[in-house]
């Protein structure tokens, strides 16, 4: 209703203001035009002579590098944690999980879900959380019914 009324008021609106517009006068006859001169033609371009390019400088004979000698290959520093603990029965992830989930904000859920990924996979990674990619695609991959990562 509101706008109804909005629209009858600016339609009075136009109506009045183009009331007081005369019409346009008719256009005063069009004058002669004023003759147009021919252009003229352009005078033609004149060639510019170029000199031939010169040569180029033949580069100076690059003497070879004397072979640059290796340095002797570093043995490889022993890892400065210890390697975890083999599992060869269940009762060996009881541990390792504890470590695992020592820091997770649920720490029953987190050990029940590292046992049973432990007992499956005979791993557990190092550390409190990731470095997954250590126990392999069977700790990695493991996921619920929802698709997420099954073990912690």
């Amino acid at each position: 209703m509101h706008f109804k009324a909005l629209l009858f008021l600016l339609a009075s609106l136009l109506l009045v203001s183009t009331k007081g517009i005369e019409t346009v006068p008719a256009a005063a006859p069009p004058k002669p035009a004023i003759p147009v001169k021919a252009p003229t033609p352009t005078p033609a371009p004149i060639p510019i002579k170029t000199p031939p390019p010169a040569k180029a400088p033949t580069p100076a004979p690059v003497a070879p590098k004397p072979p640059v000698a290796k340095p002797a290959p570093v043995a490889p520093k022993p890892p400065t944690v210890a390697p975890r603990p083999l599992i060869k029965k269940p009762a060996d992830c009881y541990p390792q999980c504890g470590d695992r989930c020592s820091l997770h904000s649920r720490p029953n859920v987190c050990l029940r879900a590292c046992n049973t990924c432990c007992v499956r996979c005979k791993c557990v990674p190092p550390g409190t959380a990731g470095n997954k990619e250590v126990c392999g695609k069977c700790y990695a991959g493991m996921t619920t019914k929802g698709g997420r990562s099954k073990c912690p």
